[in-house]
């Protein structure tokens, strides 16, 4: 039943209790019941909206930076994590397989805000053994909303 629920929430955030007791035939008081008990439970953690900032005329810097980290002793990569998702530039942090150990999303203002973030905070920090930053040039899709239009062809059909 919350499986329905959450699946319905994640693809439209705004949608109102009616209507997804309309959609999944659970009672409208049981939805809400259930929704306020996953978001205490925290399987609801937040409700997004998704910004095109480039529209709105107030582009962001996002870079995507992977970290190479030392482990410490009876915690492992948490606590460093830690430290690095406590910084506000950090929107997600992940820890992935291969060479690094750590990807980290991070947006700024402009691309030497967030260079200054690597070299002044990121960097410094005693685990961390070294660090590759990828700057997005430009956002097709973002948490599955596709950001722009498809573009219509240029090219005049060919006719043979």
């Amino acid at each position: 039943m919350i499986k329905k629920i959450l699946r319905i929430l994640e693809n439209d955030a705004r949608i109102t209790q009616k209507q997804i007791s309309t959609m999944t035939n659970i009672p409208q008081d049981e939805v809400a019941k259930l929704i306020k008990q996953a978001e205490k439970d925290r399987i609801i953690l937040k409700y997004k909206t998704i910004i095109n900032w480039e529209k709105a005329g107030d582009e962001q810097v996002s870079a995507l930076i992977e970290v190479k980290i030392a482990p410490e002793r009876d915690v492992g990569f948490d606590a460093v994590a830690e430290r690095i998702y406590r910084f506000p530039q950090a929107r997600s942090v992940y820890l992935i397989s291969g060479t690094y150990d750590l990807l980290v999303l991070v947006t700024g203002k402009t691309m030497h805000e967030v260079a200054d973030f690597v070299s002044q905070k990121l960097a410094p920090i005693e685990q961390v053994q070294g660090t590759v930053t990828h700057f997005m040039l430009k956002r097709y899709k973002e948490d599955s909303e596709v950001l722009e239009g498809k573009e219509k062809t240029k090219r005049q059909p060919v006719i043979l």
